[in-house]
């Protein structure tokens, strides 16, 4: 994205996010029924008897604008019926784009986070061994034992500063942003970015989330790993340590990746996949009512086999290689789909690697690394006949849709999450409320007398407050993982860019016919949102109960 704005309640971590900047009123300012004052063509939303003239200014101004607020309050309160809550489905499958399941013939699957998801649990568990890890072998200080995983700090999608003047600012762009452990406040972190909200392109993460000065974390295994970074931070700016924040990074990078490289998770998981495997009941259904409909499944994954084999076998049973056409792990993804040069090599079942030259990819056999062009040009499973499933949206999705052609389906688990929360009489009426103040905002702007701008300023302050509030509710420090305010999330762009599908786990599948079609809704351009139920602070409605409201604009 070309540059991200910055609104920062800093913390060192910037959750990086979409444009934001000015709309223009969504009323006309012609229609009395909607816009400022004056003379105009009468708004066939609006009531057929003309709005009452405002007082000339002063307290009987202020009077009638608490009074246009006190009815806005009433109409929403009134308005907003009790079952507008609970409307979304944590258990649904949503749309980017239009996609039939009638012509998908072959499914395609992850494993880690995707047929095998795994508890919370686990992020302690990382947290702990990189962090004694980065002690224990390079040599840090003893202090930072003393930290322990908080599940509540960090979100997906989050931004990592890591150039050396910045000591490692988390960011979500335009929202948050801190230092450590410690927020740091919005105009520091301007300041720290040349007085601007702008973050140019060059210095943007790249295309798989890797730029030359910040780095973006995109799977669920990064939350232990930007927490730990958060830690290692706080003791060193604590203790006045000097550092230098890119081989701060590299060390702590490096110590999760230790990690996984010597089989610690796996070694846990293994040992109690009661504790850590979710819904593997549940995957075996997707799986098994796939291949009764003659659809065709094949697995890759960077996974080793006897750690994707022991899954396998607690959630489908012994034979679940019956249920895949083809079987690739260690594929490692993302230049597993760009890289020509890596061979197919077979696994025998002791996982030994054979040294023939592999000419078709059978059924029941597991195969290792390879490259996506040789699995094209030997399965022939190619364009949109194809449905491949993952949670990484740059190391799963990203190339096979835009240099492939095949449609993808992201497996989002805090979607569940985000939409309980969405459901809630809280947040519902929060957010109308929000909607409505901030519409009435837009509208008595027009009023410039002191008494108006005293007015306006209080409706300002609950406005930010509000917003502080609904913010709060899915994450204290960086919100929800799709929006920032009023902007989608760059996560939630990039979520729309590279998936045609998303869904908080595969078991969604099971609610929707083999043959389903998937419509995406049409959400307002900004141009468009007076003809939207959502966008309470317009006017101009021709909808049931909002159409009621227009005698207060």
């Amino acid at each position: 994205m070309a540059g991200a704005g910055l609104r920062a309640a800093a913390r060192r971590w910037l959750p990086c996010r979409g444009h934001g900047g000015p709309r223009a009123s969504s009323s006309s300012p012609s229609c009395p029924g909607c816009g400022p004052p004056g003379p105009g063509a009468h708004c066939p939303g609006a009531p057929r008897s003309a709005p009452a003239p405002a007082p000339a200014g002063g307290a009987e101004l202020s009077a009638h604008l608490w009074a246009r607020y006190q009815d806005m309050r009433r109409l929403v309160h009134d308005l907003l019926p009790p079952e507008v809550c609970s409307l979304l489905n944590p258990a649904a499958i949503y749309a980017n784009n239009e996609i039939s399941l009638r012509d998908v013939e072959v499914y395609g699957f992850d494993y880690d986070y995707t047929l095998a998801q795994y508890a919370d649990a686990l992020h302690p568990e990382i947290f702990s061994a990189a962090r004694d890890i980065l002690i224990e072998h390079y040599k840090y200080p003893e202090g930072i034992r003393k930290y322990d995983y908080d599940p509540s700090f960090a979100i997906r999608g989050l931004h990592y500063d890591i150039q050396k003047d910045h000591f490692g600012l988390l960011i979500v762009m335009s929202a948050h942003a801190p230092r450590g452990l410690q927020p740091v406040p919005d105009e520091e972190v301007i300041d720290l970015y040349g007085g601007t909200q702008h973050i140019p392109l060059y210095q943007m993460s790249g295309f798989y989330g890797k730029g030359p000065s910040i780095k973006q974390f995109m799977d669920i295994f990064s939350l232990p790993e930007m927490a730990l970074l958060s830690c290692v931070v706080d003791h060193f700016l604590g203790h006045g340590l000097e550092f230098d924040q890119a081989h701060l990074y590299k060390d702590v990078t490096d110590a999760i990746r230790d990690v996984h490289v010597k089989g610690l998770m796996y070694q846990w998981i293994e040992r109690d996949m009661e504790k850590y495997i979710l819904r593997g009941d549940e995957t075996f259904a997707v799986l098994s009512r796939l291949v009764a409909h003659g659809k065709q499944l094949f697995l890759i994954t960077n996974s080793p086999f006897s750690f994707v084999d022991k899954g396998m076998r607690h959630m489908v049973g012994p034979d679940w290689r019956q249920l895949f056409d083809v079987v690739i792990v260690q594929a490692d993804k993302p230049s597993f789909f760009t890289d020509r040069r890596k061979p197919f090599r077979k696994l025998d079942e002791k996982g030994s690697l054979h040294w023939d030259r592999i000419t078709r990819l059978e059924k029941g056999k597991i195969y290792r690394q390879g490259n996506l062009y040789d699995f094209l040009r030997l399965t022939e499973w190619r364009g949109p006949r194809v449905l491949y499933f993952g949670d990484h949206l740059y190391s799963d999705l990203a190339d096979l849709m835009l240099r492939h052609g095949w449609r993808t389906g992201a497996i989002i688990p805090e979607l569940e999450r985000e939409i309980r929360i969405i459901n809630t009489e809280q947040y519902m009426h929060s957010l109308t409320w929000q909607q409505a103040l901030t519409g009435l905002l837009e509208r008595m702007q027009t009023y410039q007398d002191a008494e108006s701008q005293q007015v306006l300023a209080a409706w300002m302050k609950e406005r930010q407050e509000l917003r502080c509030i609904t913010k709060a509710l899915f994450n204290a420090q960086f919100g929800s993982i799709f929006r920032t305010f009023h902007n989608p999330t760059y996560f939630s762009r990039r979520l729309v860019r590279f998936s045609d599908l998303y869904m908080a786990s595969l078991s969604c599948l099971l609610n929707y016919r083999v043959d389903f079609t998937f419509y995406p809704r049409r959400t307002p351009l900004q141009h468009e949102a007076p003809l939207w139920m959502d966008q309470l602070c317009t006017g101009c409605m021709k909808t049931p109960f909002l159409g009621d409201m227009a005698h207060i604009r």
